[in-house]
């Protein structure tokens, strides 16, 4: 006798369940699902709505996010001070930083470099522009990564005080050479005197970068020098 057919549909599975005594349930019937109260007791700790409040509330006043530091300041994972655009808190770090800035100030090396050539109207060497350029490169890049790092940013006056220094002292003496060496000489000393010169005025504040200005000039009018 062959096989019976299973049930090819509802109406069929319903027909076969009345015949062996086992009626299926209607679909409405409720499922038996233990009733019971939700839990309305209060959290313990905070929310995140309340922790959301309270960052809001930091950054409403200036703050960074971590409240043990009251004074706004812009520390480091330390939590040392640190200078607005200095220290290990950028997004690529101090060495990244001295990469960056190096190969600019390469450029601008390689730039003085052909403009003092053309200047005294000599001939370019390009393979010893290339050369002085590569010399300088490592010299920037460990002067820069020295002046990024977390430990300096520690004491921002001083570094303001020591760039003034040095964009005093690059600028007053290239432009001394400038007017009294022979143009040897200043072709030698020109572009890495005059990378130090803008690289240090760069990183000084407004104020300090001024005044190295105003010191420059002072002494180009003291020595009555010309700047061409």
């Amino acid at each position: 006798m062959p096989d019976e057919q299973p049930p090819r549909n509802r109406k069929e599975r319903r027909a076969a369940a009345r015949e062996s005594g086992k009626p299926m349930l209607a679909p409405t019937s409720q499922p038996k699902i233990k009733m019971a109260q939700p839990d309305r007791s209060k959290p313990e700790g905070k929310t995140l709505l309340d922790l959301y409040e309270d960052k809001k509330s930091l950054l409403d006043q200036g703050q960074p996010f971590d409240s043990k530091y009251e004074d706004g300041q812009i520390r480091g994972e330390s939590g040392n001070i640190l200078e607005a655009g200095l220290g290990d808190d950028e997004p690529i770090g101090p060495l990244g930083q001295a990469v960056f800035w190096a190969i600019c100030l390469g450029m601008l090396h390689f730039t003085l470099d052909v403009l003092v050539y053309n200047q005294y109207a000599q001939e370019i060497v390009w393979p010893a522009i290339f050369k002085r350029t590569g010399t300088v490169l490592p010299v920037l890049l460990l002067l820069v990564y020295v002046v990024r790092s977390e430990t300096a940013s520690r004491f921002p006056n001083v570094q303001q005080v020591l760039f003034l220094a040095v964009a005093v002292g690059a600028g007053c003496y290239t432009i001394h050479a400038a007017n009294r060496h022979e143009y040897f000489a200043v072709m030698k000393q020109a572009p890495p005197l005059g990378t130090l010169w803008v690289w240090s005025v760069i990183e000084m504040k407004l104020a300090f970068a001024a005044a190295s200005v105003v010191i420059d000039v002072g002494f180009l009018w003291w020595k009555g020098y010309t700047m061409f």
